[in-house]
């Protein structure tokens, strides 16, 4: 007996995936995300989207722009919704600070900050506490 969807729901399932391994790989090269970006989590939702939500960090719309997506919804500060590779993308900022600010804004985790060895200063530099130097 031949089944007469069994193969089309394999092939959109490993899109979706797919689709989703490529954003997560192209926010993985983005510095500025990753290192602004706090408590990242994904899921799918129940259409099959899929849901993306950080803390702090960049505005929705900027995480959208920097994932040169095709828009498929409203694209603000904390929600962007996105089209890739015909799957569906909810992007979702909780307390952004977006870009700009974020780079102004002093902090421990700010790895660029971190490794910046030009920086003369009177205490240690904290690449110097991390290799106890």
């Amino acid at each position: 007996m031949r089944r007469k969807h069994g193969p089309r729901r394999h092939l959109t399932e490993s899109l979706r995936f797919e689709a989703f391994g490529r954003v997560m790989a192209a926010l993985a090269t983005k510095a500025e995300f990753i290192e602004a970006a706090r408590d990242l989590t994904w899921w799918r939702g129940a259409d099959h989207s899929w849901h993306i939500e950080w803390r702090d960090g960049p505005y929705a719309s900027e995480v959208a722009a920097l994932l040169d997506a095709t828009p498929a919804g409203p694209c603000g500060n904390s929600r962007a919704v996105l089209d890739v590779m015909g799957v569906r993308f909810e992007l979702r900022a909780v307390d952004p600070v977006g870009r700009v600010r974020d780079r102004a804004r002093p902090g421990f985790w700010r790895l660029a900050e971190a490794l910046d060895t030009t920086r003369r200063t009177n205490t240690r530099h904290p690449w110097e506490e991390l290799l106890g130097g």
